[in-house]
């Protein structure tokens, strides 16, 4: 019990500098006005990739990848776009990798043939590749019959192409192949990946599926970013910030537990619209971002069992007792979530990211 009897002899200490402090008629600068709405980090994460940056080439997402991608993004996060409990993604990065064909015909009888590439060589080096999978449709219903398809990886020096199977059963139609082995050497990860999409269709020739054609397979990075801000691998949402001495309980609750002095010290809304922004052409999941704020006057006496840090309730002794120019603790953001957003890549590509502590689930004194 040494803590609290230190603590208690420090507060003895400021009352008996109360005269001392009046008579020095010490001045200390007045508390500044706080923003009503503080900055949006989010907002100042995106801006790097929005319209306008170099590099950015307009590309609207649609067909196979954009389903593939919004149907990941569902499981993964709700409307606002908080993270799931129950997802299982294992990481907070997934980014859609499109194909580039070389271009010819590729169809001859009943056969399609076609080569395409995947550029990797520029992804950023705070990216760690954990995994990687082409996803694409094994079976494709047809007006007279079905077009079967499969994957062939292209070797170098012309060597023999080796058939690719799926890792599992195809999910809701999807087939996915592991690929990682073929985009790391060693410790480092090559620059692309070639394939040859093949399929044949069974049944009768003839009628509209002469022009029927397969989209391209796609390939999904599943990325570790170790940039900060980013939601780290085991990250849980509505997490308890873990410094020693914070408060046990957000303000709320323990005010209507404990019955105590009442304080408009609340969260706040503040949605902002990504159509207003004018990113909603780029920005496809969700279609808003309410970072919420902290609002409003603490309560004068912050008790021992109210667990607020040391320094919190000298502050607030200090205020009353010896200056009233020193500022009463604020009100601040106690709990946070983090943010998942679904968005469109300066080369056409999709993205996913987990953006750490974006969201405020409720408020506390400091």
């Amino acid at each position: 019990m040494a803590m609290p009897y230190s603590f208690t002899s420090l507060l003895l200490l400021l009352l008996l500098v109360v005269p001392l402090s009046q008579a020095a008629n010490q001045s200390l600068l007045p508390l500044g006005s706080l923003p009503a709405v503080p900055t949006l980090p989010l907002l100042q994460a995106l801006q790097t990739r929005a319209p306008g940056s170099p590099g950015w080439q307009a590309r609207p997402a649609s067909g196979q990848p954009l389903r593939y991608m919004l149907d990941l993004y569902r499981r993964a996060a709700d409307r606002e776009g908080r993270p799931r409990r129950s997802r299982s993604l294992g990481t907070n990065t997934i980014r859609l990798v499109p194909a580039t064909s070389h271009g010819g015909q590729p169809w001859a009888g009943r056969w399609y043939l076609q080569a395409l590439t995947y550029h990797v060589e520029s992804q950023p080096e705070v990216e760690h590749l954990l995994r990687a999978t082409v996803v694409y449709l094994p079976s494709l219903s047809l007006a007279h019959g079905r077009l079967l398809c499969a994957l062939e990886l292209v070797m170098a020096d012309e060597a023999p192409r080796v058939l690719l199977s799926p890792t599992a059963r195809p999910r809701h139609g999807w087939a996915e192949v592991d690929v990682t082995p073929y985009l790391v050497l060693g410790n480092s990860s090559v620059g692309s990946l070639v394939l040859q999409h093949v399929c044949v269709r069974a049944g009768r020739a003839g009628g509209h599926n002469a022009s029927v054609a397969p989209g391209h397979p796609f390939l999904i990075l599943y990325l570790n970013d170790t940039q900060a801000g980013l939601a780290p691998l085991s990250a849980e949402p509505h997490r308890h910030r873990r410094d020693t001495g914070t408060l046990a309980h957000d303000l709320s609750s323990y005010l209507r537990e404990q019955g105590g002095e009442k304080s408009d010290c609340s969260l706040h809304s503040f949605p902002v619209s990504f159509a207003q922004l004018g990113w909603d052409h780029w920005i496809i999941a969700p279609h808003r971002y309410n970072p919420r704020y902290c609002k409003g006057t603490c309560p004068h006496l912050l008790r021992y069992d109210y667990h607020a840090p040391n320094h919190a309730v000298v502050q607030s002794f200090v205020h009353q007792l010896v200056d009233a120019s020193v500022p009463r603790p604020s009100c601040v953001p106690y709990r946070y979530s983090p943010i998942s957003v679904l968005m469109i890549e300066r080369n056409g590509g999709i993205l996913y990211k987990e953006f750490e502590n974006m969201i405020a689930e409720s408020c506390t004194c400091r």
